[in-house]
């Protein structure tokens, strides 16, 4: 990387930026991993690019250094801030920052399209930052994220496995789930406890059967809320579950692990009815 920029430690030394544990903060200091990212999202030189969390700036400059267009960088920690602003100077009208909290900024409405969200999550909203995202995932043209592994293991997961659950269907229900490649826990500043995995979804251009999100969301609430429980015992809560199973031509003794997505999705539609 030829940014003139000093190396991430001496960034990290020079602003005081100690990870802080509140903020899930773990960064990545290994360039070729955050280049293998950057190359991961494909091409950026059209529509704008957004980083959630961006710490010390290794994964901005190789996005930046990937040929990104417009790149849209949200931070709520000041201090990495200050960091963001000097590599802005670095690549003069291609780096934006917005102070903010992920969580109450209106990702979707961010830049132009296409939008592709590329970002090392914060451990501790991760979760929380892609459903919100899935709400709106015809807002953007891809998200490669990472997670915790084992929070991938559940995106990507199929039936009658144990990671199979509600994340598992909304997630596969609207996007191509593409797990890349791990990362050792050691490659990070401070380690976390567990392995870290990039994955890339994309979203479908319609959602894989018909369904309302929210209605869908209350029956694998309900369904895997007991999972170990046939689904005519744990969708009481939806009303006459033994209707509904039947309105949908599932087998009530057939438990939530087992049914896919299409199935979840023509359960909502008999919930919806």
């Amino acid at each position: 990387m030829s940014d003139g920029l000093p190396p991430l430690r001496d960034v990290i030394a020079a602003h005081g930026l100690a990870a802080r544990k509140s903020l899930g903060q773990h960064f990545l200091l290994d360039l070729n991993l955050t280049g293998r990212i950057a190359r991961a999202a494909g091409d950026l030189s059209v529509g704008t690019v957004i980083e959630i969390g961006p710490g010390p700036g290794g994964l901005t400059r190789a996005l930046l250094d990937a040929d990104a267009r417009r790149v849209i960088a949200v931070e709520r920690d000041e201090r990495a801030i200050a960091i963001q602003s000097e590599i802005a100077a670095a690549y003069p009208g291609r780096l934006q920052v917005i102070a903010g909290d992920a969580l109450e900024v209106d990702i979707a409405g961010l830049g132009d399209a296409p939008r592709r969200v590329v970002a090392n999550l914060p451990y501790n909203i991760s979760t929380v930052l892609l459903l919100q995202w899935l709400r709106r995932i015809d807002a953007f043209a891809s998200l490669t994220l990472m997670f915790q592994k084992e929070v991938v293991d559940r995106l990507a997961a199929a039936p009658r496995t144990p990671d199979y659950g509600r994340l598992s269907v909304i997630t596969q229900w609207l996007c191509d789930v593409r797990p890349l490649f791990n990362i050792d826990r050691r490659a990070f500043t401070p380690p976390p406890n567990v392995m870290s995995t990039v994955v890339q979804l994309i979203p479908r251009p319609q959602p894989l059967a018909e369904a309302r999100l929210d209605v869908l969301e209350r029956v694998t609430a309900a369904a895997f809320g007991q999972r170990r429980k046939m689904l005519r015992s744990s969708l009481k809560s939806l009303g006459n579950a033994e209707a509904l199973l039947s309105s949908a031509n599932i087998d009530p003794t057939r438990r939530a692990e087992e049914l896919t997505v299409e199935e979840f999705c023509a359960l909502a539609r008999s919930a919806a009815t």
